[in-house]
């Protein structure tokens, strides 16, 4: 009877084990078939479709990962992050309103949230309702742009105010048509801006790598830019290249300033969000590493890979977004990170206290009567020293996109900002000598 009992207990154990074996086959064999049938062409995209619920018709695992683009994750230590709503950057760091004076980025400016909330957060900020922006903004922050380009031409969505605009868009935030052919799903450069950017350096994207288009599909929005004449044409300052140096060449040849600076009278130059220009100079870049790679990692989703829709933070997906290439453990690549980009705020804040001093040095010369010629050069230098802390604070790595790049950079923020309050004091006591010495 025991015997029989054992022998019922293997056959039972072995027939588990074969219908254990049968399901995990069952389910390799239902992915891989899931995985050679997908995307399942079931209709047709047009062109310019901007709704992304008919992409998802077709592309089903894309759309739910790019939906939690609105997931409010929370932030990590130095920005980057998602919250509702979103975190207020002057209160963070009172300096800005001043570095900003008589700009609109001095009264609202605010972290930036998920593509989802491209176009949500540009309806919302003061910057809009208070001030008469450029319908041009629409380029990157409105997921109809492509929709809008077959009623308007391109010369008149710029230079249409944004408050007219504003009615003829809806809150859509950046969608799948932005940067993929609907047919083939290949990636793909819609935006004029860096179309014609490239031609100007001989680039033809569509012969570029798939790699290549990795990073330059982000490089349509992630980029310092400015609204040239009263046209207010969208353009990449990259004429002379894409380095701190090149970009103020470029302005410096044409006499391009975006404000005059209310406290100094400098004419001055609000950079925005220079994340590519500073990514090319990194090791990461040179050694063939994409945006995608690090903020759009592949993941499996059943029997799919796909690259991650939910553009985020790298800090938030260790283990997809570095441990692919970097094998240590994960607590000891979120240090490495959080240690670049605590040495860059520190450096940003020695800036600051540098570019405070310049400031104010330049305002007790024009309040002790030191004419505007006499500053000339003090302005010079307080135009070029901002330059370089805006390109960095306004790059959303916290300088971990290339931290060498990044350390110089700010290292010579400091330099310009001493020599332009050095310059503003010796024209202050010159002139204070020249008033003493008259009879």
């Amino acid at each position: 009877m025991r015997q029989r009992l054992v022998i019922i207990g293997i056959i039972g154990a072995f027939v588990l084990v074969g219908i254990g074996i049968g399901l995990v086959l069952a389910n390799v064999i239902r992915q891989k078939a899931e995985g050679e049938r997908y995307p399942l062409r079931l209709v047709e995209i047009g062109e310019n479709e901007v709704d992304e619920e008919k992409w998802g018709i077709n592309f089903p695992r894309h759309l739910e990962r790019h939906q939690l683009t609105q997931t409010p994750y929370g932030s990590t230590p130095y920005g980057g992050g998602a919250t509702d709503p979103p975190q207020n950057k002057l209160e963070a760091n009172p300096f800005k309103r001043i570095a900003w004076a008589n700009m609109p980025f001095s009264v609202d400016y605010n972290e930036d949230r998920g593509h989802h909330y491209a176009q949500i957060d540009q309806r919302n900020t003061k910057r809009a309702t208070e001030f008469n922006q450029p319908g041009a903004c629409v380029n990157c922050h409105s997921g109809d742009f492509l929709h809008l380009m077959t009623q308007m031409d391109w010369a008149e969505i710029n230079r249409t105010p944004y408050k007219e605009l504003k009615d003829r868009i809806s809150l859509r935030g950046i969608t799948c048509a932005d940067c993929h052919d609907p047919t083939t799903m290949a990636l793909r450069i819609t935006r004029p801006a860096l179309i014609a950017a490239l031609e100007a350096q001989g680039r033809d994207w569509r012969k570029l790598s798939r790699q290549e288009m990795r990073s330059l599909v982000c490089a349509q929005c992630h980029v310092e830019y400015y609204f040239r004449g009263p046209e207010r044409e969208l353009v990449f300052p990259w004429s002379k290249g894409l380095s701190i140096e090149a970009i103020e060449e470029h302005y410096d040849t044409y006499g391009f300033a975006d404000w005059k600076h209310a406290l100094t009278g400098a004419p001055m130059i609000k950079i925005q969000h220079p994340e590519y220009e500073l990514f090319v100079t990194s090791v990461h870049y040179q050694r063939g590493v994409a945006c995608a790679d690090c903020h759009m990692p592949y993941v499996r989703v059943g029997g799919i890979k796909i690259s991650d829709h939910w553009v985020r933070s790298p800090l938030t997906n260790l283990t997809n977004a570095c441990q692919n290439c970097h094998r240590i453990p994960e607590e000891q690549l979120r240090n490495l990170v959080l240690s670049i980009q605590k040495r860059t705020a520190e450096l940003l804040k020695k800036s600051e206290a540098a570019l405070k001093d310049a400031i104010d040095t330049i305002v007790a010369a024009k309040e002790a009567g030191v004419p505007e010629e006499a500053l000339a050069e003090a302005q010079r230098l307080h135009r070029r020293a901002q330059m370089r802390w805006d390109f960095i604070i306004s790059e959303n790595s916290m300088g971990f996109h290339s931290p060498q790049e990044a350390a110089r950079i700010l290292a010579e923020a400091i330099d310009f900002a001493r020599q332009a309050q050095l310059s503003a004091e010796v024209a202050r006591r010159s002139h204070l000598g020249t008033q003493a010495t008259k009879p």
